[in-house]
């Protein structure tokens, strides 16, 4: 696994990074695992991967709900945030049987909480705070890391 590192001075950049990395990983199933502290803009990046492959509707973050579906033409993509998730096994009664079949795309906060039941993934990001904006490390194959670096 290869690591590529990120910078964006605002939350617009964040979401233009979040669409670069749909349209990199567009129509392909896609585990992504989103590590980072609170208000490290996690959710941000969703948004603007899901505005990358064009859901122009309300990204919420799913802090209360656990799971967020986004079904889009040809595949749905998946929003957890497990940060209120106690045991990884709840995963199961949450539908994670067909979120984690290999058919989605998924992207998941907080996936320390699931460990032991939860897929590889195929992305790791992890965000942080730098100066005024973020830094986002990717870890990823080198072939993916290659081509995000290219956009």
């Amino acid at each position: 696994m290869n690591k590529s590192v990120f910078r964006c001075a605002s939350e617009e950049e964040q979401m233009a990074l979040g669409a670069c990395m749909a349209r990199v990983f567009s129509g392909k199933p896609l585990l992504i695992y989103l590590n980072g502290d609170l208000g490290a803009g996690k959710t941000t990046l969703v948004r603007g991967f899901l505005r990358g492959l064009g859901f122009q509707g309300a990204v919420r973050s799913p802090t209360y709900t656990l799971v967020e579906p986004y079904p889009l033409e040809g595949m749905t993509v998946y929003h957890l945030d497990l940060y209120r998730l106690s045991d990884p096994e709840e995963l199961e009664f949450l539908g994670g049987r067909e979120i984690f079949s290999g058919t989605h795309q998924v992207l998941v906060e907080w996936p320390e909480k699931g460990e032991g039941w939860l897929p590889l993934p195929d992305l790791i990001l992890q965000l942080g705070y730098q100066d005024t904006g973020r830094r986002l490390e990717v870890t990823c194959e080198p072939a993916d890391c290659d081509r995000l670096q290219k956009q």
